[in-house]
């Protein structure tokens, strides 16, 4: 596996990402950029960018904050995300910067990417799929928040569409999931939502523990939904 860190810029500022990928088969690869949680990019972003190039594509773990960006606590962590959701344009203007920059990528199908995100990260990759992003041929929102942008896009929602619940999530209540069907249904969206009982926020970070916050590892809902991931992204993208 070879990696690298490629930075861009968006109205000025420094962005990183992290990308890695197999290049034994010496052909252009599909890509999947990597959304992060509400902290930054971190070492669970890389991580799942591995995974990724192990499964065969180019992984790309984006960065919407900025380089070197990371919140430290829950406190730092809701402030950094709150500009976001406080104008959900930003979201799709700077992972639109961050497609950009990975089709840029020598080794990367420019025809073939996705999108995969947890939490703050799924709220992101459902908004480019809102957006009708041309380049993103597929979303996976992992435990992700559903609550839709101020300013909805309109017209048919072209990107496949994959989310993936914990039923006890407390960010996320049973009305917030049945609103995003209806939504996704009205923007005639190729569509799944998968909930899994007995869990909540976070459930594939093994790092969440606090059910003060809501958040918990769940060790077979984790590789159950990396599973259905793979198999979502097999059928989207052309290998």
């Amino acid at each position: 596996m070879e990696n690298k860190y490629c930075e861009y810029s968006v109205d000025g500022k420094t962005f990183e990402a992290y990308l890695a990928y197999d290049p034994t088969e010496g052909k252009k690869k599909p890509a999947v950029l990597v959304a992060h949680a509400w902290a930054g990019r971190s070492q669970f972003e890389i991580d799942v960018a591995n995974t990724l190039a192990n499964w065969g594509y180019v992984g790309f773990a984006a960065d919407v904050y900025g380089k070197g960006i990371l919140g430290t606590s829950p406190e730092e962590n809701g402030k950094l995300m709150a500009e976001f959701m406080e104008d959900r344009s930003l979201i799709t203007k700077r992972f639109g910067a961050a497609i950009e920059a990975l089709k840029e990528q020598e080794m990367v199908d420019a025809q073939q990417i996705a999108a995969v995100g947890f939490c703050f990260g799924g709220l992101c990759v459902l908004d480019l799929a809102r957006s009708c992003h041309p380049d993103v041929k597929g979303v996976v929102s992992l435990h992700g928040l559903f609550v839709p942008p101020q300013h909805q896009s309109t017209g048919d929602i072209q990107s496949k569409v994959l989310a993936l619940h914990g039923h006890e999530d407390p960010m996320v209540k049973p009305d917030a999931v049945l609103a995003l069907e209806q939504e996704l249904t009205e923007r005639n969206a190729d569509w799944q939502i998968h909930t899994f009982g007995k869990t909540f926020h976070g459930f594939t970070h093994p790092e969440a523990n606090d059910l003060n916050l809501g958040v918990k590892f769940h060790e077979l809902n984790s590789q159950r939904s990396f599973k259905l991931t793979k198999s979502f992204l097999e059928e989207t993208l052309n290998k």
